[in-house]
């Protein structure tokens, strides 16, 4: 019996389908990728990708696992979504705060509690994690690290612990221009996937 595909799978498909109609060596060109006449490789949340220029698929490495939809939708927001012109400002903010958000499209407040809960009284192995990710120390919170989601594209974390008054608060910071690489809604979806990788990591599975 064929197994039932989620919707995100047919998803995740159909926009890996579309990428061989794209102008491949302008992506390349754009983002300094390393590149052969099979695939095309980068980094994402530390780990290394490739992508097949005949089909489309993205894998990641070393065990050219499929990658799931958070990975797809975000690499391929940013390298076929991206304006001309792209820049980073340098200027870090709170995503319902970055150029180009109006209020009606605002995400809530609290996506990021459950995360928050998993990393309290955690901040030394949350350290280590946001380092081994290649993290750059801050000094905001309890916890703080500008990570390379991409090697062109920083985020920066922050986290202070909870206690019996006080819930833990975790914030992912963007650069003001972040839109001018990827959709609004793509930073859930990378903000998701970066998340679940720190957990990974935490907990020894990743």
């Amino acid at each position: 019996m064929e197994e039932r595909r989620s919707n995100y799978d047919i998803t995740r498909d159909r926009v890996e389908g579309e990428f061989p109609q794209y102008d491949q060596e302008s992506v390349i060109e754009k983002f300094r990728l390393s590149h052969d006449g099979d695939y095309i490789y980068l980094r994402f949340a530390a780990q290394d990708y490739r992508i097949s220029r005949g089909t489309g698929r993205v894998e990641r490495m070393p065990e050219a696992v499929h990658a799931g939809f958070n990975e797809v939708m975000t690499i391929y927001d940013v390298l076929c979504g991206s304006k001309p012109g792209a820049r980073l400002s340098g200027e870090f903010v709170r995503v319902n705060d970055l150029d180009g958000v109006t209020k009606t499209t605002y995400m809530g407040g609290n996506l990021f509690n459950g995360s928050a809960r998993a990393f309290n009284h955690r901040t030394e192995v949350l350290r280590a994690a946001c380092e081994r990710l290649g993290g750059t120390p801050g000094t905001v919170g309890d916890v703080s690290y500008t990570i390379p989601l991409f090697d062109f594209f920083p985020v920066t974390l922050q986290f202070w612990d909870g206690d019996e008054e006080f819930d833990p608060v975790l914030k992912l910071m963007w650069d003001r221009r972040t839109l001018d690489f990827m959709r609004y809604e793509t930073t859930y979806y990378a903000a998701d996937h970066l998340l679940q990788r720190l957990l990974e990591i935490m907990d020894g599975t990743g």
